[in-house]
């Protein structure tokens, strides 16, 4: 079991940036997969990125790719989201999200494959 705790979210403009972190406790960290998701009010989650435990591998919904970045420090079993050029579709709560990965396996994108989940965090883009 892996115990996550995101930070980080709040209120920012449209065009500015936030950087969310999701410390991790439990586990193999740089043998999880690493991934955030977001929930928009009044919808369902939806993936945003992933990241492969040794960090060499992302995958990034289309929406967000080329304005957020995700990273991870496997000395300090935290993952990170950087997020620039944020848009008021940006807003959601953001969650994090671990799985064991299994060696040679692809980078998976469901979230019924990720068995633990942090608290979430809130992140609101003005416009």
């Amino acid at each position: 079991q892996v115990q996550l705790v995101e930070s980080g979210g709040g209120l920012v403009q449209a065009g500015g940036s936030l950087r969310l972190s999701c410390a991790a406790n439990g586990g193999i960290f740089n043998k999880q997969t690493m991934a955030w998701f977001r929930q928009p009010p009044g919808k369902n989650h939806e993936f945003v990125a992933v990241i492969s435990g040794p960090g060499g591998r992302t995958i990034y919904t289309p929406s967000t790719e080329g304005r957020f970045i995700i990273s991870r420090d496997n000395a300090q079993n935290t993952v990170y989201l950087e997020m620039n050029n944020l848009k008021p579709e940006d807003t959601a709560v953001y969650y994090c999200a671990a799985r064991r990965q299994s060696v040679g396996e692809p980078l998976i994108t469901q979230e019924e494959e990720f068995a633990n989940w942090g608290q979430g965090t809130q992140v609101t883009v003005s416009s």
